[in-house]
């Protein structure tokens, strides 16, 4: 990427957008906690002698603490700027790790978790709002797929490698890496990272950011974008929820074999992100978003047809996932860019929002998941179904409202 392919903003002081290196890393410092410590859950019953609903509450409420962290940063990040709230939540996750990592009782890591997934979602929203920042729609559309096609590799390597890390060295090993990692983030996005929000919107208060947000949903276009993504990403929180139980705890395999399959679904994700980030600009948003998410309908289909016929093993559930990451990888960047694209002057805000549905949503994907759990893969099955027919009647809702306003997403060729 070059100076040249920037488009400003009006305000705005033209400079050289960030290397998609840092970008990356700070997108995925947050999802890589959640991934690394998935294959841990089953065994921290054991360890402090609880429950497991009230272990994957470690996995719930950090989708929660993302959720709500969202929310605060967009605004901030309108006022003060992306860089210095992103190095403030960067900072607070190094902190909540090493609270983890020691933690003596399954509480206190779970409220670690709370305040790690608070950190750690700064990322997640800023570095949306930083590409959002420097490109128009269409092509922040295809940064932000090989943005998230690169990070792929994060949420592919951290279930194997928590996996392995759980059986040699227990729990703990795996906090200690996200410790480092985040302090080698930290230390980079200090070095390296610029401001890109030269255009400051008035901090609004909790009055104003209620309002603010109110506007961004009664806008028919961002939000039925916005939920096609929140859905979307539910189909895969549900598969999160459900998936090690299911491997370890009924198909009794090691965690290490529940991470190394992971690998597929993230190649998958990694494989639809690439056909996302070389076709926005050509089809733009709005296919992109079609396609996807009748992938991930095809893939849901698939994998619930499979468990109808009563095969009940790890490739039933795998290789189906695989279709539904790539239908994800293909449809979650262009939803992103479009939702957030509604209204350029808050692109914190919206990004901030639209992160708090997708975790939101995904929460309760988790908590259905983990209510439902039985002795097969029919309840979680049955929870990504109902997510994925939503997000098709998100796509309309979004399609509709484009149309009567005549802010459909361009067709190919063609920009904002």
């Amino acid at each position: 990427m070059t100076a040249s392919t920037t488009v400003p903003l009006p305000g705005a002081t033209a400079g050289r957008p960030p290397h998609i290196a840092i970008l990356i890393a700070i997108t995925a410092i947050g999802p890589l906690a959640l991934n690394i410590f998935i294959p841990s859950i089953p065994g921290l019953v054991r360890v402090f002698e609880t429950d497991y609903g009230t272990a994957q509450l470690a996995l719930t409420l950090y989708l929660i603490g993302i959720a709500c962290g969202q929310l605060i940063y967009g605004p901030l990040s309108d006022r003060f700027g992306r860089r210095p709230v992103l190095l403030a939540g960067l900072g607070v996750f190094v902190a909540a790790s090493l609270v983890c990592a020691l933690a003596p009782s399954i509480g206190m890591l779970i409220a670690g978790r709370i305040a790690q997934a608070v950190g750690g979602c700064a990322g997640m929203v800023l570095s949306r709002a930083i590409v959002r920042d420097v490109y128009e729609r269409d092509k922040a559309a295809s940064t932000l797929a090989y943005i998230t096609m690169a990070m792929a590799v994060a949420p592919a390597v951290a279930p194997a490698l928590g996996g392995f890390l759980e059986v040699w060295f227990g729990w703990q090993a795996s906090f200690l890496l996200v410790l480092g990692c985040g302090a080698a983030v930290w230390l980079w996005s200090l070095g390296s990272l610029r401001e890109t929000n030269f255009r400051r919107q008035p901090l609004p208060g909790p009055v104003g950011m209620a309002i603010g947000y109110a506007a961004l949903l009664r806008s028919p276009e961002f939000l039925g974008y916005a939920l096609n993504t929140a859905f979307a990403s539910a189909v895969f929180f549900a598969f999160l929820a459900g998936a090690p139980y299911i491997m370890i705890d009924l198909l009794k395999r090691p965690p290490s074999e529940y991470g190394t399959l992971f690998v597929l679904v993230s190649a998958g994700y990694a494989l639809g992100s690439f056909i996302a980030a070389r076709m926005a600009t050509r089809l733009g948003a709005r296919r992109l978003v079609l396609g996807g998410t009748l992938v991930n309908l095809a893939g849901v289909a698939v994998m619930g047809g499979l468990g109808l016929l009563g095969l009940f093993d790890a490739l039933a559930i795998f290789l189906p996932m695989c279709i539904v990451a790539v239908g994800n990888g293909v449809s979650m960047p262009s939803g992103i860019a479009a939702a957030i694209s509604v209204n350029p002057r808050v692109a914190g805000a919206a990004s901030g929002l639209l992160g708090f549905l997708q975790m939101s949503v995904g929460a309760l994907a988790t908590v259905a998941v983990g209510y439902l759990k039985d002795d097969d893969q029919m309840p979680m099955i049955l929870v990504m179904a109902v997510s994925v027919v939503l997000s098709v009647g998100a796509y309309l809702l979004a399609v509709g409202a484009g149309r009567r306003s005549g802010r459909a997403v361009p067709v190919p060729g063609t920009t904002d």
